[in-house]
């Protein structure tokens, strides 16, 4: 971080006083008025992204050895092919995990988008599959936001992964960003389960660029059932993508 950068910070901090978005503590240090978290409160935030996880989506196992059950489950109930290669999942939404996304999401603390987004391009740099995605000379992989539903900006005002997906690549400036995906207006997803999910948002997410796509990595905010994922990836599959990743913050 430049000096300019630090001093304007340590001023904007000295004016008006921040607090850290988990504990609610003073801000002293410059990296956590950035990332609006105290130094403790960094370290308490573990990602699950560590020990043995599900080859599919990503989640920790607990006594499974490859592939969750759930994922088991639903690779023998699902009709028709898995359009994405893997999924990785950071933090689950539960706790203070959860506490971090509603200070992001809806009460629109901007800062934590840093943090996301440096946690994001660790496990980028981390996995095989992604890591090259780090030079844009050599990878050729793309990061695709999800798109939001028609009228959630106007409604709230931004959207939030693709905020978090700007903050990516204003950290990491080699990185490849297309919003080639957009989306109609369908039914409310909450009340629905993963086959119906996916039944309301096939034909209302399209593809619209001119740009080839190669391997693409999906951003999202929280995965729940994985439904809005598999209907993007197809949607990228059927325009010339060869490989799908998904990457999203939060699983429920």
């Amino acid at each position: 971080m430049n000096i300019l950068y630090q001093i304007y910070l340590q001023l904007k901090h000295f004016l008006f006083p921040g607090a850290c978005a988990l504990c609610g503590g003073n801000l002293l240090k410059s990296n956590e008025i950035r990332l609006s978290l105290c130094s403790q409160c960094q370290a308490a935030v573990e990602p699950a992204t560590c020990g043995s996880l599900c080859s599919l989506c990503g989640k920790p196992l607990i006594t499974e050895i490859d592939t969750c059950l759930p994922c088991r489950n639903r690779e023998q109930t699902d009709l028709g092919e898995r359009y994405y290669e893997r999924l990785w999942v950071i933090y689950p939404y539960i706790g203070k995990y959860r506490q971090l996304l509603t200070e992001y999401k809806f009460r629109k603390n901007l800062y934590l988008a840093d943090f996301f987004a440096e946690k994001i391009l660790e496990v980028i740099e981390r996995e095989p599959e992604l890591k090259d995605a780090l030079s844009n000379e050599v990878s050729g992989i793309m990061i695709v936001p999800v798109p939001p539903r028609p009228g959630k900006i106007k409604e709230s005002g931004w959207d939030q992964v693709d905020h978090l997906v700007k903050r990516m690549k204003k950290i990491k400036v080699c990185l490849s960003v297309t919003r080639c995906l957009k989306r109609k207006k369908s039914k409310v997803q909450k009340s629905l389960n993963r086959k119906d999910r996916i039944d309301n948002l096939k034909g209302k997410i399209y593809f619209k660029s001119k740009k080839e796509l190669k391997t693409v990595l999906i951003i999202d905010d929280v995965l729940t059932t994985g439904s809005t994922m598999e209907v993007c990836a197809s949607v990228l599959k059927a325009h010339g993508a060869e490989k799908v990743y998904g990457l999203c913050v939060f699983y429920d």
